[in-house]
């Protein structure tokens, strides 16, 4: 359902930029240049993004419009993947690359029309975003022909990946299983306990504060070597790592969120006769809860990098740093991509969980509402 009394936003004449896309070649093929009458295949997913962008307005809603127009931009997309299939070169080919900034430009016209339509399609905008940037990749690099070694289609790195399936569980098993989720746990536990005790004792909130600004100054890889050092080379140095950049974070973000609530707030709780212990349960830490999840979701983050960072310096034959040095030197650079991709998938999947969390704990919350 669209949104009420909301018209469409107007679709800016830049996407009709490909229309000037067959006036230049589209592909050539043994050195010579062909244009777009000569390659049927570009022609007919040429012409049918040109009939998406003319028959948009004929659904009669936004959705509607959306979809017609995607269908458009799939197309146009489409067509590198195709010539290339068909073993034309494309450096050289001009008018497909305009008609790729065109077509580009006319997805920006599709996330705007989506944005505008109300209900779970909404969540449709953010993920053609990011299918797009991974469809451009893919053309740029292959039509282009991007050494690998400098970055790797994701079709290759899709392959290494499925080749490479074994070794990546075990590392993401060690990396994160063993190494991040026990430093987590301990570096945000311990940072919440101790925020208690200095809230309860002012004049450690005062000597820790300082000492959480210096910890935040000093770079992992300064400390990651000193913790292989003391721990050995297992899982527990990289926990200790994970402790010590999550420590403060949450130390930090806990004591804002204690002296948040409202002096009236606490006044009343006075007025009722409840002391220091009740009014942090009841009040308290109810209202600190923003707080918490900022810290717990930085830190979600955080210990990610710790744990791989620390890997670079010791750890058994197996874990995400392992893998991503080890291979870098071999040059494999797509079981590189393959592991940075389960890392940034594992680091936003612990981000939206939290932020899920967040938004059923804290849905009572007034700064939640204003959002």
């Amino acid at each position: 359902m669209n949104r009420p009394n909301m018209a469409p936003p107007t679709m800016a004449p830049w996407p009709l930029v490909m229309l000037a896309a067959p006036l230049l070649p589209f592909a050539t093929l043994d050195g010579t240049a062909l244009y777009l009458p000569q390659i049927p295949a570009a022609l007919a997913l040429f012409a049918l993004s040109v009939a998406t962008i003319l028959a948009r307005r004929l659904p009669g809603s936004a959705l509607g419009e959306a979809l017609l127009l995607l269908a458009g931009v799939a197309a146009a997309y489409a067509t590198p993947l195709v010539l290339l299939t068909q073993g034309h070169a494309l450096a050289q080919a001009g008018g497909l690359w305009l008609s790729v900034a065109g077509t580009t430009l006319l997805l920006w016209r599709v996330l705007a029309l989506l944005a505008d339509v109300a209900g779970p399609v909404r969540l449709a905008g953010p993920a053609l975003f990011g299918l797009a940037l991974v469809m451009l990749w893919e053309i740029l690099t292959r039509g282009f022909q991007v050494p690998t070694i400098l970055l790797p289609p994701p079709s290759l790195v899709l392959t290494a990946f499925a080749a490479n399936a074994a070794d990546l569980w075990d590392d993401f098993r060690q990396t994160v299983l063993i190494s991040v989720l026990r430093g987590y746990l301990i570096g945000c536990g311990a940072g919440f306990l101790v925020a208690i005790l200095a809230d309860r004792v002012p004049f450690l909130a005062r000597g820790l504060l300082p000492l959480g600004n210096l910890a935040s100054a000093v770079p992992v890889v300064g400390i990651a070597p000193i913790m292989v050092m003391w721990f050995g080379f297992d899982w527990q140095s990289k926990a200790a790592v994970i402790v010590v950049m999550t420590f403060f974070p949450m130390l930090i973000n806990t004591l804002a969120g204690l002296q948040s609530a409202e002096r009236i707030q606490l006044d009343l709780m006075r007025s009722y006769g409840a002391g220091y212990w009740r009014t942090l349960a009841m009040l308290r830490l109810p209202c600190a809860l923003p707080f918490l999840f900022n810290g717990l979701k930085i830190n979600s983050t955080l210990a990610l990098i710790g744990a791989i960072v620390a890997e670079f310096f010791g750890t058994p034959v197996v874990g995400m740093g392992f893998r991503i040095s080890t291979q870098v030197a071999r040059m494999n650079l797509d079981v590189v991509w393959a592991t940075i991709a389960v890392a940034a998938l594992t680091g936003s999947l612990l981000y939206g969980a939290l932020a899920l969390a967040e938004r059923h704990v804290t849905a009572w919350h007034p700064s939640f509402r204003k959002r």
